[in-house]
């Protein structure tokens, strides 16, 4: 158990960072901000659906890569114009993979294996986009597949409901790809809503996603997923959320600028 300041601090410069769930959903958001604090620089940031964080990192100067399968605030916001804006003037990589692939990628890190053949995203025009993917013909039917390289970030920021002082994460609603990455990962950083007893995990061990061994770091954050949400805990901010977007939209990284600054 840490404070948040010291576990943000094992991320490196330059270190390639995963993050848990999935858009604004259980977006560690309060690790995002402490690395925005501490200056990280030339990050590469991994995500099943990048959200407003990713706009926030980018401006802030911490990330120059972007691994993901899409990247909006939101459904009913469209594509991030800051996402656009760093693209299209190359001041940052956007790497698309699709949203099963990426998962895939996590899923070989986790199981210590090079690749996993797959069929996702075979006819589409990102394979051509991805530098060194290959696709292979299957030895026992001869079929063509693509070969999904393995995905074993530096570190993964998690965030849960509860977890208990060594590490076992016990959370509730859709696990994303959370279990993956922690497998995948070198360090982990969990970040929970509470800190629970050794003996309330032991009552319900089935309810344990994320064993100890995988953890590195545990910080208790209440609302550390605000102003996105966390199932079981709090709905979004949309107010919050809508008024970031509208100052982002309209006025593209400066907007971005306007909020961090306040």
């Amino acid at each position: 158990v840490v404070s948040l300041t010291e576990a943000v601090a094992m991320i490196e410069n330059g270190d390639t960072i995963a993050s848990g769930g999935c858009h604004y959903s259980r977006t560690p958001m309060a690790a995002v901000w402490e690395m925005i604090r501490q200056k990280k620089k030339d990050l590469t940031y991994c995500r099943s659906i990048t959200s407003t964080e990713g706009d926030l990192l980018l401006v802030a100067g911490a990330v120059k890569h972007v691994v993901t399968s899409w990247f909006s605030p939101g459904v009913t916001w469209g594509v991030s114009a800051v996402m656009r804006h760093y693209m299209e003037k190359k001041l940052a990589v956007f790497e698309e993979w699709s949203h099963m692939t990426l998962g895939l990628r996590f899923r070989a890190g986790g199981m210590g294996i090079p690749f996993i053949p797959a069929r996702s995203m075979m006819g589409s025009d990102l394979i051509p986009r991805l530098p060194g993917l290959k696709e292979m013909d299957c030895h026992y039917t001869g079929e063509k597949l693509v070969l999904v390289p393995a995905l074993n970030p530096d570190l993964a920021i998690l965030h849960t409901q509860r977890c208990d002082p060594y590490g076992n994460v016990q959370s509730d609603g859709l696990p994303f790809m959370d279990q993956d990455i922690a497998m995948a990962a070198n360090k982990v950083i969990v970040t929970t809503e509470r800190i629970i007893s050794n003996e309330q995990v032991r009552r319900q061990p089935d309810q344990t996603k994320i064993p100890f061994f995988c953890v590195d770091a545990v910080v208790e954050v209440p609302y550390g997923c605000m102003p996105h949400e966390l199932y079981g805990e709090y709905e979004p901010d949309f107010a919050s959320m809508d008024a970031y977007v509208k100052l982002m939209m309209s006025k593209g990284p400066d907007g971005v600028r306007e909020y961090l600054d306040k």
